[in-house]
């Protein structure tokens, strides 16, 4: 949870510009907004949102794109949720960790939403931003956690089909209340996480298989294990690994998918129209 984190603080906007126009200064064309809970980010003295606050970075010269994680369902906005679908900057991916897909698992988490809402949330987003590519964490085996609890969870998952996701077994940390509570044993813990994290890695092969013959645009990062390959990230955050001489680094190229694996994609240079 964020509060064991102690007080949220907000870094002033004038500092976030500064720091972003040292970033291009160097070279930098893509930039993560990056916070605990980094949407319920805002200007104190204008009360500028993190909405805003895109808005205003995205006219940076040298920008092309933009991102922020991690985010919390509790403190989305309808102006942040806009911004998705009107600002090109902004990535088609969005990390909305859920944690479980059981409201009773939920409330004992002191999580402030539901299944429902969240579900409602990702609705939203999707309407504003079709092509949305979305990754979430789970915590399986939370004390008090029963089958039909576990279920709901992969109900949920089967719902919202997530292009990539993150799943952990609950582990006990000392001096929070569910440490005390009577846990789950770990072989069904073990039980749970293989099955939860097998319908996670089917949405994400089948999510990369979508992409296989589209032309996206790629920003090249660094060097692959392979002589003369690149690794890059497309806009859903994927690495993708190409042939490529070691001077497209730092470049945005359109690359032609050609085949999708489990954690990454890979393809060619293309000279045609990007998608």
């Amino acid at each position: 949870m964020p509060y064991t984190r102690g007080a949220e603080v907000s870094r002033a906007t004038a500092d976030i510009e500064a720091e972003v126009l040292a970033l291009v200064k160097q070279g930098v064309r893509e930039v993560t907004l990056l916070g605990q809970n980094v949407n319920a980010w805002q200007d104190r003295e204008s009360g500028l949102r993190l909405a805003g606050l895109l808005r205003q970075l995205s006219q940076i010269k040298g920008i092309e794109r933009l991102r922020f994680t991690t985010s919390h369902p509790r403190d989305m906005d309808d102006e942040l949720i806009a911004v998705h679908g009107d600002l090109p900057e902004l990535m088609p991916y969005l990390h909305l960790p859920v944690q479980s897909g059981s409201d009773r698992i939920l409330k004992l988490m002191n999580r402030h939403h539901t299944s429902e809402s969240y579900l409602d949330l990702v609705a939203k987003f999707r309407l504003a931003r079709p092509d949305l590519a979305l990754s979430s964490d789970f915590i399986v085996g939370f004390p008090g956690e029963t089958d039909a609890d576990f279920e709901a969870t992969m109900e949920l998952v089967r719902k919202v089909q997530y292009a990539q996701a993150f799943s952990f077994k609950y582990s006990p940390r000392h001096g929070t209340p569910a440490a005390e509570e009577d846990q789950v044993p770990e072989n069904i813990k073990s039980e749970r996480l293989a099955r939860l994290q097998a319908l996670l890695d089917e949405q994400q092969i089948a999510f990369h298989a979508s992409l296989v013959g589209r032309v996206l645009p790629v920003l090249f990062e660094k060097k692959g294990t392979v002589d003369g390959q690149l690794i890059g990230r497309s806009p859903y955050l994927q690495p993708v690994r190409v042939q490529l001489p070691e001077e497209a680094i730092g470049k945005i190229l359109p690359i032609r998918i050609e085949a999708g694996h489990l954690r990454a994609l890979s393809g060619v240079l293309s000279e045609d129209t990007l998608d």
